[in-house]
């Protein structure tokens, strides 16, 4: 799939949390993942349009799962990034570190 453009702060920042969680990359551990990695509590209608949107253009698959949490919870969603997705979180990684390239000053104490 050609990259349809960057990604934006928030999907790369749910692709990277889907990664992180490996296997347990449901919905709740993934919002987890995101407040306690980046410190931001994520609203449940955002996340689910993002995962819908990164579904859309091919870079995270889902597939239903029993829960892991007795009998009587409901089957969740578990999400794995695409290659093409890992490919796009790359573009957008060294975009950003050709950007700041040279602004060491910005870093600085």
């Amino acid at each position: 799939m050609a990259s349809s453009g960057f990604l934006g702060e928030f999907e790369q920042m749910v692709l990277l949390a889907i990664l992180q969680r490996r296997d347990h990359a449901n919905g709740y551990e993934v919002r987890r993942e995101l407040e306690r990695s980046a410190g931001r509590s994520v609203s449940k209608g955002a996340f689910y349009t993002t995962l819908d949107r990164l579904q859309a253009k091919g870079y995270l698959t889902w597939e239903t799962r029993p829960a892991e949490r007795g009998p009587s919870s409901l089957p969740q969603r578990h999400f794995t990034v695409t290659p093409e997705g890992v490919d796009e979180l790359r573009r957008s990684k060294e975009a950003l570190t050709n950007l700041w390239a040279g602004l060491a000053e910005l870093n600085a104490p």
